[in-house]
């Protein structure tokens, strides 16, 4: 279990690391004039500049750890499912044992 949560861990940030890193480079253009910034609106669209170019770095750049993460939470998933329908199965013998149970007391 602590690989699946070492995988998201990773993940989520290196994701969050690239966006700072965006942010930080945004930051430093719109600081150097490089980017034009007028008051509140012009630091909003630096967030939004850093957060599309951090996204289509970390598309190309992390794919690999997504789909590890992917895998191990599809793994968890089905893990799941495997329980729950073991679970949903031993209700079913047991609901049957008792409707068997109460037609025989009916009969008897």
């Amino acid at each position: 279990m602590s690989s699946k949560i070492n995988a998201t861990l990773r993940y989520t940030s290196l994701r969050a690391s690239i966006f700072l890193a965006c942010l930080l480079v945004a930051l430093l253009l719109g600081h150097f004039k490089v980017i034009p910034v007028v008051g509140d609106l012009g630091l909003i669209i630096l967030f939004a500049l850093a957060m599309v170019a951090s996204s289509a770095i970390s598309y190309v750049v992390l794919s690999k750890q997504r789909d590890e993460m992917s895998a191990q939470i599809a793994a968890r998933v089905e893990a799941r499912k495997a329980r729950a329908a073991v679970r949903d199965s031993a209700e079913d013998e047991a609901d049957d044992a008792a409707r068997a149970a109460a037609r025989q007391a009916q009969a008897g």
